[in-house]
C-alpha cells in the first residue's frame, strides 16, 4: 500500500501542474514579458506529456517499474526546479517541456504500477481511488496556483513540487522491489520517434489551428506530417522485434474498442471545458473566478462516482453497462446545452456541471480497468500508455474540430445580425468577449447573445453526435466478467 499511495501522490503532482499554472499565467507573462508565448507554457507540457508516454509504458514492461518510475520523478523535479528558476519565457517554456517529459512518465508508469499491483477485479477499486484524485487536482490546481502565486510568488508554483516529489522519490526507492532481467532488449527507437512526431504534430495543429490570424502553412502541413508519421510507425512496429506498441494487442476487440472510444472520449470531455467556459463567461457575463467555481460540481460529482463505480466493478467484475451509461448521459446533456442561454439560471449551469461529472466518472477509470484487464500483465504498462495517448489526441482533435465548428457556426449566426448589432461587433461573434458582450446597450446585447447562443447550439449537436458515436462502440465491447486473480 506505501507504493499505491506513492504512485497516487507522484500522479497528484504530474496532473495538477496541468491546471495550477493557469491562474500564475498573467502574473508570469507581466514579470517574463513575451504575451505572445503566454499559452505556449501551458501546451508545451502537454506536448512533451504526449510524446514520452508511449516510451515509459514499454520501458516499464521491459525492465520493470521502478527505474521508470524513479527516472520520470527525477526529470520532473529537476524541470520544476528550472521553472522556478525561468529568467525567460523562453526558458520557461523549455523547462516546462522536461517537466513534461517526467509528469507523461509519472502518469502512465502510476496507472501501470496499480494494475500490477493488484488482482484484476481489485484493480477497478483503486483506479476509482487514482481518477478521485484526478479529479481533486483540476479542483484544486487553479486555486492552488492563485493562492501561492498571492502569498509567495508565482515561482513556489513550481518550486512547492520539490520538497514533495523529494519525499516520494525516497519513498518509492525504498518500497518499490526492482525487477531484474537478464534478457537483453532491443529498444525501438525508430518506432517511438516516428509515434512521438505524429503525436506530437496532431497535438501541435490542435492549438495551432485555433490562432485567430487564420490558416496558414502549417495548418494543412501538421495533419499531413502526422499521417505520414503514423503510417510509418506502423510499418516500422509490424517487422520491430520488441515494438513501443504491439500491434498484437489490437487482435484483442476489447483493446480496439477501448482505444477508440478513449479517442473520441478526449474529444468530447478534455476537449470541450475551454468551450464550456467561453460559452458560460460570454453569456452570464460572470469573471473568470466565478466561472470556474461552475466547473466544481463537475470534479465533485466525478470524484464520487469514479470511487463508486471502481467499487461496484471490485464487487461484481462488470463495466460494460458504466461506459455506455456515460456516452448516453453526455450526447443528451449536450442536447440539454442547446436549450440554455443568456437567461439560463446559473443553478441550472452549475447542476449541468453536475451531470458532466457523472459521465465522466463513469468512463475514465473504467476504460482503464477494460483494457488492462483484457491484456496480458507483460503488457499492462504499453496498453496504459496507449489509452493516455488516445486520450491526449482526442483533446487536442477537440480543441481543432469542435472549435471549427464553432467558428463556422459563428460566422454564420454573424452573417443574420442585424445591422446596428453588427456594427457594434467588428471581428464579428468570433470576436465576441465576455468583456464587449458585457458592454452592449441592453436591446442590441440580447440580439447579440441570442446570436451566439445559437452557434453554440451546432457545436452541441456536434459534440452530442459524437457521444452517440462513442455509445454505439461501448455497444460492441463484450458483456464479460473481469476475474477475480489474473
Amino acid at each position: 500500500m506505501i507504493v499505491y499511495f506513492g504512485a497516487l501522490i507522484a500522479m497528484f503532482m504530474a496532473t495538477i501542474d496541468m491546471q495550477i499554472v493557469v491562474t500564475a499565467l498573467p502574473t508570469i507573462a507581466g514579470e517574463l514579458g513575451n504575451l505572445h508565448l503566454f499559452g505556449w507554457v501551458g501546451a508545451a507540457y502537454l506536448l512533451s506529456t504526449a510524446a514520452v508516454s508511449p516510451f515509459y509504458g514499454k520501458l516499464g514492461d521491459m525492465y520493470g517499474r521502478k527505474n521508470v518510475v524513479l527516472t520520470a520523478i527525477g526529470l520532473f523535479l529537476l524541470g520544476s526546479l528550472v521553472c522556478g528558476m525561468a529568467w525567460s519565457m523562453e526558458s520557461l517554456i523549455a523547462a516546462r517541456v522536461l517537466q513534461g517529459i517526467g509528469g507523461g512518465g509519472l502518469m502512465v508508469s502510476a496507472f501501470a504500477m496499480i494494475g500490477e499491483l493488484f488482482s484484476p477485479r481489485d484493480r477497478a477499486k483503486y483506479q476509482g481511488y487514482s481518477s478521485a484524485v484526478f479529479a481533486l487536482s483540476s479542483v484544486l490546481g487553479p486555486l492552488a496556483g492563485g493562492y501561492i502565486t498571492s502569498l509567495f510568488g508565482w515561482r513556489w508554483v513550481f518550486l512547492v513540487n520539490l520538497p514533495i516529489g523529494i519525499i516520494v522519490l525516497a519513498v518509492l526507492a525504498f518500497a518499490m522491489r526492482s525487477r531484474f532481467n537478464e534478457k537483453r532488449h532491443r529498444i525501438d527507437y525508430l518506432g517511438g520517434v516516428l509515434l512521438a512526431t505524429g503525436t506530437t504534430a496532431i497535438v501541435y495543429w490542435g492549438y495551432h489551428v485555433l490562432d485567430p490570424s487564420g490558416p496558414d502553412l502549417l495548418t494543412f502541413v501538421l495533419p499531413l506530417l502526422a499521417l505520414v508519421a503514423i503510417t510509418l510507425f506502423i510499418m516500422v512496429e509490424r517487422r520491430a522485434e520488441e515494438p513501443i506498441v504491439p500491434l498484437r494487442l489490437f487482435g484483442n476487440s476489447t483493446v480496439s474498442i477501448v482505444s477508440g472510444v478513449s479517442l473520441v472520449a478526449g474529444t468530447v470531455t478534455l476537449g470541450m471545458f475551454f468551450y464550456f467556459a467561453l460559452y458560460m463567461q460570454t453569456l452570464t457575463g460572470l469573471s473568470p473566478a466565478e466561472v470556474g467555481f461552475l466547473f466544481l460540481p463537475a470534479s465533485l460529482t466525478s470524484m464520487v462516482i469514479s470511487i463508486v463505480a471502481g467499487r461496484v466493478i471490485a464487487a461484481t467484475g462488470r463495466y460494460k453497462w458504466m461506459p455506455v451509461v456515460a456516452m448516453g448521459i453526455g450526447g443528451f446533456l449536450m442536447l440539454g446545452f442547446v436549450l440554455t442561454n443568456q437567461h439560463t439560471p446559473i443553478w441550472v449551469l452549475a447542476t449541468m456541471m453536475a451531470v458532466f461529472g457523472i459521465s465522466m466518472g463513469l468512463q475514465f477509470q473504467v476504460l482503464i480497468v477494460a483494457i488492462q484487464a483484457a491484456a496480458p500483465l507483460q503488457d499492462i504498462g504499453a496498453v496504459t500508455s496507449l489509452i493516455t495517448q488516445a486520450r491526449t489526441l482526442g483533446a487536442s482533435l477537440g480543441l481543432a474540430l469542435n472549435g471549427a465548428v464553432m467558428i463556422w457556426a459563428l460566422n454564420r449566426q454573424t452573417a443574420e445580425l442585424p445591422a446596428d448589432a453588427a456594427a457594434r461587433l467588428p471581428g464579428g461573434l468570433n470576436g465576441l468577449t465576455p468583456h464587449l458582450a458585457s458592454s452592449l446597450p441592453g436591446a442590441i446585447r440580447e440580439v447579440v447573445l441570442d446570436h451566439y447562443s445559437s452557434g453554440f447550439n451546432v457545436m452541441f449537436i456536434w459534440v452530442a453526435a459524437l457521444y452517440f458515436v462513442a455509445m454505439g462502440l461501448t455497444l460492441l465491447l463484450e458483456d464479460k466478467e473481469i476475474p477475480k486473480r489474473a
